[in-house]
């Protein structure tokens, strides 16, 4: 019997400048697989098993790299050097004031205009009996988007028999600087995605969510999510509470609202749980992070065309995004993002496919 392949790389264009990007191909024992590109670290497919045993792609991208060099609305990437938002684009660290590029006015966002979902990462795969996957690696040097610091960072994904995505982040650093990196792919879990989200039925670990200002940043507060439409601790369609009248519902266009993760007493925790009625198909998403970013894909609006020529219209995505809390620079309450020179940031998550039979 021919050993199973579960690792191939192929050419996916260049950039501008003329450097190559690479595309790795990477599938499991049960048909389950995955392409990752090096140019953002991006997931462009996803293919699983629907309750009938039938592929389809499960997240929302472009055929090609010329799509992702466009405005994309960070489809599938690495974000960072801080995920989600960060006030005005400044904080204060260690007594100076460092300013980041407003490219989400007022805010700064996913790290910037030229952040770790827009630049070539260096890629090294790996097989093995029960799986495969691709290392990625990156130096950020200092004063990169105006954050301090060279920054190393790792970023592993590991495609297992047992239909888990595991993605294992490290990052070091020679001075004090803020971390927060998330993988923001955009599911679609009915597959080839030709019909929005809405009938996804999403529950969340979360008691407590941390409500948002007009310009989507924290006000400090960490609010109960009982008795509010952000309330996903029993399984709930998607839409069945995202037209209410709510002033949060109101300043996100729907949910674009991080949650704060119940405490359990094992590092990686169980964070949520989507099911896809139709399909069957499901995910699981445990982490070991504090938060996780809940996005309804309200800004979809019908003007991009992705893949097969399919046109992702309102709402044809959700992002589930585990991450340290948007804008905690600047909110001494929240747990640290801060990493120093001599620490490691390391973190996990772990996507679980599956069908609800």
């Amino acid at each position: 019997m021919t050993p199973l392949q579960r690792v191939s790389k192929s050419p996916f264009g260049r950039m501008p400048d003329g450097t190559a990007v690479d595309g790795y191909a990477i599938r499991n024992g049960r048909g389950t697989s995955m392409h990752v590109i090096t140019y953002g670290g991006i997931i462009t497919s996803l293919k699983t098993a629907d309750r009938a045993g039938h592929f389809a792609d499960i997240v929302l991208g472009y055929d090609n790299l010329e799509g992702y060099l466009k405005a994309t609305p960070y489809f599938g990437a690495i974000v960072g050097r801080y995920a989600n938002r960060i006030a005005r684009g400044r904080f204060t660290l260690d007594g100076r004031t460092y300013q980041l590029p407003i490219n989400n006015p007022p805010n700064s966002l996913h790290g910037g205009t030229r952040g770790l979902d827009k630049v070539v990462w260096s890629a090294t795969p790996f097989e093995s009996n029960t799986s495969g996957g691709v290392v990625l690696t990156y130096t950020s040097p200092d004063g990169d988007q105006g954050y301090p610091g060279k920054l190393d960072v790792r970023v592993t994904y590991t495609l297992d028999d047992h239909d888990k995505l595991t993605v294992e982040y490290v990052a070091t650093t020679d001075k004090a600087t803020p971390v927060n990196l998330a993988q923001h792919s955009y599911f679609n879990l009915a597959g080839d995605v030709d019909k929005d989200i809405l009938g996804h039925v999403l529950q969340l670990d979360a008691s407590r969510y941390t409500p948002v200002d007009s310009t989507l940043i924290p006000t400090g507060e960490l609010a109960p999510v009982a008795g509010t439409p952000f309330d996903f601790r029993k399984p709930t369609a998607i839409g069945a509470r995202i037209a209410q009248k709510h002033e949060q519902l109101r300043f996100g266009g729907g949910y674009d609202h991080n949650y704060v993760l119940d405490k359990s007493d094992s590092a990686l925790r169980h964070a949520g749980r989507v099911v896809e009625p139709s399909s069957g198909r499901t995910l699981d998403i445990l982490t070991d992070q504090p938060g996780i970013q809940f996005y309804s894909g309200n800004f979809l609006d019908g003007s991009i065309t992705g893949k097969k020529g399919r046109v992702y219209k309102h709402r044809y995505g959700f992002c589930l995004e585990t991450q340290h809390f948007p804008d905690s620079p600047n909110h001494p309450a929240f747990p640290s993002t801060i990493l120093k020179p001599g620490e490691r940031f390391q973190s996990r998550t772990v996507f679980v496919f599956g069908t609800d039979k």
